[in-house]
């Protein structure tokens, strides 16, 4: 919740400077960009599928940022405190770090996100 929180204030504080439509467009691609996100890492976990991971990287990152800059920001955001939330918790190696961030950027610059796609992963993702 305090994420989400800081999100929308960070987002105003983005469109300080812009007028009240492109602002309130700005925090609606940012809103829909997390769930987006979201979206992307609940199909993850109800997937379960081994080496899927980097597929839903990319899709969740693909996703958001189609819905224009705010969606672009909201993933670069989410991405890059999701792994460096993961670097210094959970103890995952930075090579695991990298290619994350690889289908990531992937992902966010409208590359298909299908390249990461493993064989077998069912058709509903």
């Amino acid at each position: 919740m305090r994420l989400c929180v800081c999100f929308v204030l960070l987002s105003f504080a983005l469109c300080a400077s812009a007028g009240i439509r492109e602002s309130a467009q700005f925090v609606r691609d940012a809103l829909g960009g997390a769930r987006d996100m979201y979206r992307a890492y609940q199909d993850m976990r109800e997937a379960n599928y081994k080496g899927a991971d980097k597929y839903f990287h990319a899709r969740g990152n693909y996703d958001a940022a189609r819905r224009g800059p705010g969606g672009a920001w909201a993933a670069r955001v989410i991405s890059n405190a999701r792994e460096k939330w993961q670097s210094d918790v959970s103890g995952r190696g930075a090579e695991d770090t990298r290619a994350d961030q690889e289908a990531n950027l992937w992902g966010r610059n409208g590359g298909d996100p299908n390249r990461y796609r493993p064989a077998g992963l069912p058709s509903k993702y």
